[in-house]
C-alpha cells in the first residue's frame, strides 16, 4: 500500500464514530471524512439531493385550494386568498419590494373583523414549509389564543413577503397581526417556518416592530405547542407595553428566572 493510500487505524475509526453519533444529534453537515482529495461519494450525493431540496422547496408553488380546505377546520371562517404585487416567481425573487406590496385591487375580499388577533399565512421563500407546518402550527396558535382574544379569519397570502402583512392587517383591522411564512431554504432544513408579529400593523412597520420565532419544524426543530407559546407570551406583552419589537423581550425559555413569562422592557 503506497503512502497516498494508508490503511486505516485504530485511531481512523475510532475517530469516524465519533463524528457519526455526533451527526445524530444535528442536522449540519459535519465530519464528513474525505477521499484523497475530495468528499466521500455519499456525501456529495447527499449534498446534491439536500441542494435539490432546498430548489424545490423554493418553486414548487403553493396549494392554495389545499390549504384553504385544511385551515377551515379549524372553525375560524373560510380563507382569503391575497396576492402580491410579483406577478410570478421569479419576480418575486428577483424584486422583493414587489413581495411586500399587495396587488393591485388587493386586498378588498378580506372582511374587517376588529378582531384582536389576525394570521397571514404566507408562502414566502418555503412553500414547502407553510404546506407542512402551516395548519399544525395555527391549529396550536388557536388553542394557546382563543381561550384569551378574539381571532379573525386567516388570509393565505402568495408570493409574499412579512411586510404584505401589515396591508392585510390594516385591512382585517386587528391589533396585532401573526403571519405563518415559510423560511429561506438551507442545506439542513428545506421545511422550516418563521412566525413574525406585529402589534398595531400597519404598512411602514420595519422589522425593528416586529418579534420573530424560527425554526418551526418539528421534530428536529422548534415544536408546535411550544411556539405558540412564545407568540402567546408576546401577544401579552405587546398589548401591555403597547408595541411589538426591540422593546419587547421573549423571555419564555429562561428556566432560570422564576415564571419565564414574556416581559416588555421599556428602553426609552
Amino acid at each position: 500500500m503506497s503512502a497516498a493510500h494508508p490503511v486505516p487505524t485504530a485511531i481512523d475509526s475510532a475517530e469516524q464514530g465519533f463524528w457519526r453519533e455526533l451527526r445524530r444529534t444535528t442536522q449540519a453537515r459535519i465530519g464528513l471524512g474525505r477521499t484523497g482529495d475530495a468528499l466521500p461519494t455519499a456525501r456529495v450525493l447527499e449534498f446534491r439531493a439536500a441542494h435539490a431540496a432546498a430548489r424545490d422547496a423554493v418553486h414548487t408553488p403553493l396549494a392554495v385550494a389545499e390549504l384553504a380546505h385544511r385551515v377551515a377546520a379549524l372553525g375560524l371562517g373560510p380563507a382569503v386568498h391575497v396576492r402580491s404585487r410579483a406577478a410570478h416567481r421569479a419576480e418575486y425573487l428577483r424584486r422583493p419590494d414587489l413581495g411586500r406590496l399587495p396587488a393591485a385591487g388587493e386586498p378588498a375580499d378580506i372582511p374587517r373583523s376588529g378582531a384582536d388577533i389576525g394570521f397571514v399565512l404566507a408562502d414566502g421563500l418555503s412553500p414547502r414549509a407553510l404546506t407542512d407546518h402551516g395548519p399544525a402550527m395555527l391549529a396550536a396558535l388557536v388553542e394557546e389564543l382563543a381561550p384569551h382574544y378574539s381571532l379573525a379569519a386567516p388570509v393565505i397570502a402568495t408570493q409574499a413577503r412579512v411586510a404584505l402583512g401589515d396591508h392585510i392587517a390594516e385591512t382585517m383591522d386587528v391589533r396585532t397581526v401573526v403571519v405563518l411564512i415559510g423560511e429561506r431554504p438551507g442545506l439542513s432544513v428545506a421545511d422550516s417556518l418563521g412566525i413574525y408579529l406585529t402589534h398595531l400593523p400597519r404598512p411602514g412597520r420595519t422589522d425593528a416592530d416586529r418579534n420573530c420565532i424560527s425554526n418551526i419544524h418539528p421534530p428536529e426543530g422548534l415544536g408546535y405547542e411550544q411556539a405558540a407559546k412564545v407568540v402567546a407570551g408576546l401577544v401579552f406583552g405587546a398589548r401591555a407595553l403597547g408595541r411589538s419589537g426591540v422593546d419587547l423581550k421573549d423571555t419564555s425559555r429562561a428556566d432560570a428566572f422564576g415564571s419565564g413569562e414574556v416581559v416588555a422592557v421599556e428602553t426609552g
